[in-house]
């Protein structure tokens, strides 16, 4: 993928014309491009956005992709966040800009995405045994010298699947692979044992093909998870990664990959990796968390590691959805008019923040006033009988998951603390 192809194609989307598709932009601004509109630099709340409408914070999603450059820096780490989370090739190009080894995604097509926005490095965090994306692989790989491709492999099954498709697309360059470790009995995927691990490894040693890179995982997954089980399982990661080094799997690379984190549990990985021993070649320690670009205000602002490590810096929640008030049938009863299709709702509802009055355009906080349902266009609300809440205010919100926050979204305006919205962020879900 020449650089300067995929460098159009990121300033291409700023040419999309805004239309009746994107949801919560201005009726007036129809048939203006994105980038028109962006540079007109509208005020969220008045200039003619409808409701819903969901805001990403300009100030604390740099605030996020800075603090995540400087942790994996001082920890040792290269750092291939989890592209699925947002599916936003501008986000994947800041993420990038901010020290990024590359991006790692779940499928083959979020792949495509990534690689036709010219990520040069890909890390996919699942086995791939579908022949037709096996073969766009090989393609990108004999095209592209400077291109990197990793993937799981999981199975003596898989990797023959994969050995057959690779060959009957006449690859010229090996797929390079990491043997997957699953995080324990009845865990997502990966081998459940090390010597499955070494069969698995036996079995891409005799593919012409395929090439074995290093050893990775999930310890997300490990079950009933806490400090000293998601430990003693990266333990058995790295002890795995340094027992093929032993046996001379790796004397053929320039550097080994040893590869794990996700967003709950990356101040395990860092202490963990930063006890390995030296091996036989330099080890890529490979740091995959995705969630942290634009955080939350429910799941993750529980699980973040920097709750535990406060010292490292806070992250920040980016995420405000905009909902107007559109029936207050009682003294402790309201409805918004944002749903299901609009708000993550997978693990928690959103969180009432702060309000903003129809009749002066005012802010306060969202006193006695909680989220207690969704239906597909309608958030209920309760209220203490005294809260202020009427028709017409504007009621901002916090959400909980960013991955199901973002794909329900396909233009998302980047708006800055005073309002101004400076950008809109396209996702390709």
């Amino acid at each position: 993928m020449a650089v300067d192809n995929a460098v159009g194609r990121l300033a291409r989307l700023a040419d999309e014309r805004v239309d009746h598709r994107f949801k919560g932009l201005p009726p007036d601004a129809e048939g203006l491009t994105v980038g028109e509109l962006a540079a007109e630099r509208r005020n969220l709340f008045t200039g003619g956005f409808t409701t819903p409408v969901l805001a990403l914070s300009a100030e604390s999603v740099e605030h996020n992709l800075a603090l995540m450059e400087t942790y994996a820096r001082r920890h040792g780490l290269a750092f291939a966040p989890h592209g699925k989370t947002s599916m936003a090739p501008q986000l994947f190009a800041r993420q990038l800009e901010h020290g990024a080894w590359g991006i790692t995604v779940a499928v083959p097509h979020q792949a495509r995405v990534a690689r036709a926005f010219g990520v040069p490095r890909i890390f996919l965090a699942n086995e791939v045994v579908d022949a037709a994306a096996l073969r766009w692989v090989a393609a990108e790989l004999d095209a592209d010298p400077d291109f990197r491709f990793l993937c799981y492999v999981d199975s003596v099954r898989g990797v023959a699947l994969m050995d057959a498709a690779l060959r009957a697309a006449g690859a010229r360059r090996p797929v390079d692979v990491v043997v997957e470790l699953a995080a324990g009995e009845g865990a997502r995927t990966g081998a459940r044992t090390e010597s499955e691990c070494a069969e698995i490894a036996d079995a891409v040693a005799a593919s012409p093909v395929l090439r074995l890179v290093g050893v990775a995982g999930y310890e997300g997954e490990v079950p009933r998870a806490d400090g000293d089980r998601v430990r003693a399982w990266l333990r058995r990661l790295t002890s795995l990664a340094a027992e093929f080094d032993k046996r001379g799997r790796f004397e053929q690379l320039d550097e080994i990959v040893l590869s794990a984190g996700g967003s709950a549990w990356f101040d395990a990985v860092a202490d963990v990796f930063a006890e390995l021993p030296a091996l036989s070649r330099p080890v890529l320690k490979l740091l995959r968390s995705g969630a942290y670009v634009s955080h939350d205000d429910g799941h993750y602002r529980h699980l973040t590691p920097f709750n535990r490590v406060p010292d490292e810096g806070v992250l920040q929640p980016a995420f405000r959805l905009w909902a107007q008030v559109v029936s207050r049938p009682s003294a402790t009863q309201a409805f918004v008019n944002a749903g299901k299709r609009d708000a993550a709702y997978d693990l928690d509802l959103p969180e009432a923040q702060v309000v903003r009055s129809a009749r002066d355009g005012s802010t306060r906080p969202a006193a006695g006033i909680a989220v207690t349902g969704l239906s597909d266009q309608h958030g209920w609300i309760t209220t203490d009988a005294d809260a202020e809440l009427e028709v017409g205010d504007w009621l901002g919100m916090g959400l909980s998951h960013p991955c199901t926050s973002f794909d329900k979204w396909q233009l998302i305006p980047l708006v800055t603390a005073d309002g101004t919205v400076t950008d809109y962020i396209h996702t390709l879900f």
